[in-house]
């Protein structure tokens, strides 16, 4: 017997992971969600990973505009995961957020550590997420921090040296 949604939940908090924003576009409508089950996929071709809810409006965006951005957000950017991860001004949570936009349309954070510019390649389903591929198309590196999400908390990491 499989175990349950509160064990599994608990189970995954227990596992350190970095936080992201991930961004979509279809026309003129742009959508973001905050994001800890990302990952990269592939070296050859450059392939991302992320797990995205079926019932969400930015998985519908990636779906329909082909591309997303992947976020990776630097330590003091803990504010900003919490306005893409609440339901609350869903629609708003792009205002006073200074974005640019990819080769593929997607729009990507200006202050991020990380940007990853991803066509969408593949989608699979995956129980109650789907599995959103894409090749990416462009990285973007910055100096800082990442910000870290465990056990329901944001934490920090320091590289020793």
């Amino acid at each position: 017997m499989a175990i349950n949604a509160d064990e599994f939940r608990a189970a995954m908090g227990a596992w350190p992971s970095g936080v992201t924003i991930i961004t979509a576009r279809a026309g003129d409508k742009l959508h973001g969600m905050t994001v800890s089950d990302f990952s990269g996929a592939s070296l050859d071709p450059p392939l991302a990973l992320v797990c995205a809810s079926k019932n969400s409006h930015t998985t519908e965006m990636i779906q329909e505009g082909e591309n997303f951005g992947v976020n990776v957000l630097r330590v003091e950017q803990d504010g900003l995961s919490n306005k893409f991860a609440s339901k609350k001004d869903e629609w708003s949570r792009f205002e006073g957020v200074e974005t640019f936009e990819g080769k593929t349309g997607a729009p990507l954070l200006r202050d991020a550590l990380v940007n990853l510019d991803c066509r969408l390649v593949a989608v699979h389903d995956a129980g109650d997420h789907v599995l959103c591929v894409g090749e990416i198309e462009s990285a973007t590196v910055n100096d800082g921090a990442p910000l870290l999400y465990f056990r329901g908390g944001y934490g920090r990491f320091e590289p020793k040296g």
